[in-house]
């Protein structure tokens, strides 16, 4: 949360007993709103050296989050160490040592900072230190972070700042992020839009599970792209089946929502629930096993049904996730799902209806 004003600490101390996850005071140009912020209650202070740089007021700040046993992120962005004090003789030094890199002079400023004021953090005996190095240019995260590792001791906070709206702030985000948790650099992590926040943290969620590096939590739905076999909205099925798992199930069930019978059996392979859509019916499918065929406007309300059934079976140890019983076979369209092979077949010899090749 930031902390501008007085106000903002103030109204901490209202917010905090309404909580259940950890809250960081994002402090931006006043000392004091740190310590108002320690003082209310948080659970970590993040300071930026480009705003509050002076030595005795940062000192301040470490001996109170010391006595509380809070940490303290350190962070450098872009945006706020555009001093740019490139005639100091450390920052020569690291220029040199990044001459090479297309983004030297970025990395050595930043460095610069960090080692400038971790210095007075050392001297105070205080290590509770998380450090983030953000940038609007994703190659700049990528490549602060690596330097970063290699020179300090200390976790990592990811991030790409001013990433835009989410439309595309979304790939801005999770291209370096992405590179760097596989890399095996990074602790925490911030997406972020010029949207509402909520999207940030569940892209931010959905990054970490994909990545397998969190638990999944809820069910994990996949859904084929258009093409011109599909028969139904699939839109607004898939968002209509999000909505309702999200609101309902808690298991990592994974769950397939395809448009077609060509497609669908194999890139639903591994689904515990699977919904193959045709000409206005669906067939639902558990673990590989057809259990359904029912027209279009049941296929929301069934298949959420079967899905909490099988979340039911997990719980009560009948049914293991993601250990399907049989393979899935494509169905015979002929009284399945309408279109049939016969039709299909004289398609092809050019009776009846036009073959689009």
């Amino acid at each position: 949360m930031a902390v501008l004003e007085k106000k903002d600490t103030a109204a901490l101390k209202e917010i905090l007993p309404q909580v259940t996850v950890p809250i960081v005071a994002d402090v931006h140009f006043h000392f004091q709103r740190a310590l108002e912020a320690i003082d209310a209650g948080v659970h970590k202070i993040r300071l930026n050296p480009g705003n509050i740089n002076d030595r005795e007021q940062v000192i301040k700040v470490i001996d109170a989050c010391r006595e509380r046993s809070l940490p303290i992120r350190v962070g450098v962005n872009e945006g706020s160490i555009v001093e740019r004090k490139d005639k100091q003789k450390r920052m020569k030094e690291l220029g040199g040592v990044f001459g090479e890199n297309k983004y030297g002079h970025m990395l050595a400023i930043m460095i610069t900072k960090l080692e400038e004021y971790l210095d007075i953090f050392y001297e105070r005996n205080f290590y509770d230190i998380c450090i983030s190095a953000k940038s609007i240019d994703p190659m700049v995260v990528v490549a602060a972070y690596a330097e970063i590792s290699k020179r300090f001791d200390h976790p990592l906070h990811l991030g790409v700042t001013h990433a835009g709206p989410k439309e595309t702030g979304t790939i801005r985000s999770i291209a370096p992020l992405s590179h760097l948790l596989l890399s095996g650099i990074g602790d925490t992590i911030r997406i972020s839009y010029a949207n509402d926040p909520i999207y940030e943290v569940q892209d931010g969620l959905e990054l970490l599970y994909c990545l397998q590096l969190r638990e999944r939590k809820g069910a994990e739905l996949i859904a084929c792209p258009t093409c011109g076999r599909i028969q139904v909205d699939l839109f607004k099925m898939v968002q209509d089946v999000r909505k309702k798992l999200d609101a309902q199930i808690t298991l990592p069930i994974k769950v397939a929502v395809m448009g077609c019978v060509v497609n669908g059996p194999g890139e639903a392979e591994g689904a515990d629930v699977a919904i193959f859509a045709g000409d206005r019916r669906g067939i639902i499918y558990v673990q590989g096993e057809k259990v359904a065929n029912i027209p279009e406007e049941e296929i929301l309300d069934r298949l959420l049904l079967e899905c909490r059934q099988f979340e039911d079976k997990v719980k009560r140890g009948e049914a293991k996730l993601g250990e399907k019983k049989v393979d899935i076979l494509p169905p015979d369209p002929l009284g399945e799902l309408g279109s049939g092979w016969e039709k299909i077949r004289l398609q092809k010899l050019g009776i009846g209806l036009t073959v689009i090749q």
